[in-house]
Order: structure tokens, then C-alpha cells, then sequence
């Protein structure tokens, strides 16, 4: 076999390990910090072993690296670089399938009203104490990274814990990404209290990937 059919072949390793929507998924989860395969599967809605037989796809390319501790078993992303790929499959989607553009505009455009606030702006607009961040993703991902000064209710919480937000500022909500829903979630729920809210174009892995400022707090 000529060399370059070789590589090509080693690329398509790559291309067949992401096929499947739900490798997708966990690639998206483990871009916000890494996760024991417990919580993976709670996560993705997939069982314990059919969550662990994606994560050795995806480690027999090593796109992921594993850990042991005690009982459980942690993953994540092998290098920043596969953070990236995900971001790349949905731009070249987004740009190239109309499909994408119909459910994009069905269930998240028609749902939002208006548009996601860009990151540049809600960079400006946090430093100037203009507007609250708020991160709705489970705080173990808060812990790992999140926009400086944003406030962490998980989403599940949001509801009981309206309390905690000043009521006369505006609200950027944000979580894992363009098409996590739990950002979108919680807009719709600070709305339907009377709160002016919006949220971020995407999410910490964009924003990451954009060179912005990063916090991270220790693990309690």
C-alpha cells in the first residue's frame, strides 16, 4: 500500500470514532472538564456500558486519555486540539447542510426571540458591571473553568434560586455551547419572572478557543 493511502487511512480512524452522534455529545461534555464515566452517561442519557464502549472508540484513536480512581473510572480530551474538532464538524454543517439551518432556526432561533449576545460584547459589557453572567451548567463544570464574575446556578436550581440575582440588572445566561439548551432553558425561565435576560452566542469552549479569560476554583 502507497505511504500516502497509509495516512489516509490512520485519518479515517479518526472520522469513523466520530461518526456516531453520541461520541459527539461526549467529546462536547469532556470539553468542559473531565468526567468520570457515571457521569458521562448521566449526562449523555446513555447506560454506564454503552457510554464506556464510546469512550474506548474514542481512546483507541486517543482522542481521549483515562484515569483510575478507586472504582471509577475519568476521562478527558487528550489535547486542546480535539476540543476543536466538534466546533469544526458543526461549522462545516452549519455552512454546508441546509438541515442544520432548519432545525437551528426551529428550536433555538424561533424558541430565543433575540439575538445571542457575541462574546466580545458580553466581555465588555461584564467588565463595565453592566450585566450579570450567569453559568447554568452543573458546577463541577463551573469549578473547572468559567467566565470571570459569573455567578454559577445550575440550571436545575435556577428557578428556586431567582432570589440571588439582582432584579433590576440584565442577565447573559450561558453553558456548554451554540446548541446546548440549558442556556435557553434558563432565558425562558427568567423572562417568564418579568427578568430581562439573553444568552451568549455560545459557550466556554468557544470562548476558551477565542483567547478570552478563563477562572477556575478549587474543588471543594
Amino acid at each position: 500500500m502507497k505511504p500516502k493511502r497509509r495516512l489516509y487511512q490512520q485519518f479515517s480512524r479518526i472520522a469513523k470514532a466520530v461518526s456516531s452522534p453520541s461520541r459527539l455529545e461526549l467529546l462536547e461534555i469532556l470539553a468542559q472538564g473531565e468526567r468520570s464515566v457515571e457521569a458521562l452517561a448521566k449526562e449523555a442519557d446513555l447506560s454506564v456500558a454503552n457510554t464506556s464502549h464510546h469512550l474506548q472508540v474514542l481512546r483507541e484513536v486517543r482522542l481521549v486519555e483515562a484515569r483510575k480512581e478507586g472504582l471509577f473510572v475519568h476521562y478527558r480530551l487528550s489535547g486542546g486540539e480535539v476540543e476543536a474538532l466538534p466546533r469544526l464538524l458543526r461549522s462545516l454543517g452549519e455552512r454546508h447542510l441546509s438541515e442544520v439551518g432548519d432545525i437551528v432556526a426551529r428550536y433555538f432561533s424561533d424558541r430565543d426571540g433575540l439575538e445571542p449576545v457575541p462574546r466580545r460584547e458580553l466581555l465588555e459589557r461584564a467588565r463595565a458591571g453592566t450585566v450579570l453572567v450567569l453559568d447554568v451548567r452543573p458546577a463541577d463544570e463551573y469549578r473547572a473553568g468559567h467566565i470571570p464574575g459569573a455567578l454559577s446556578i445550575p440550571l436545575p436550581e435556577l428557578a428556586r434560586r431567582l432570589g440571588e440575582l439582582p432584579s433590576r440588572k440584565n442577565v447573559v445566561a450561558y453553558c456548554r455551547g451554540p446548541y446546548c439548551i440549558m442556556a435557553l432553558r434558563a432565558v425562558e425561565i427568567l423572562r417568564a419572572r418579568g427578568r430581562s435576560a439573553r444568552r451568549l452566542e455560545d459557550g466556554l469552549p468557544e470562548w476558551r478557543a477565542a483567547g478570552l479569560p478563563i477562572e477556575k476554583e478549587p474543588s471543594p
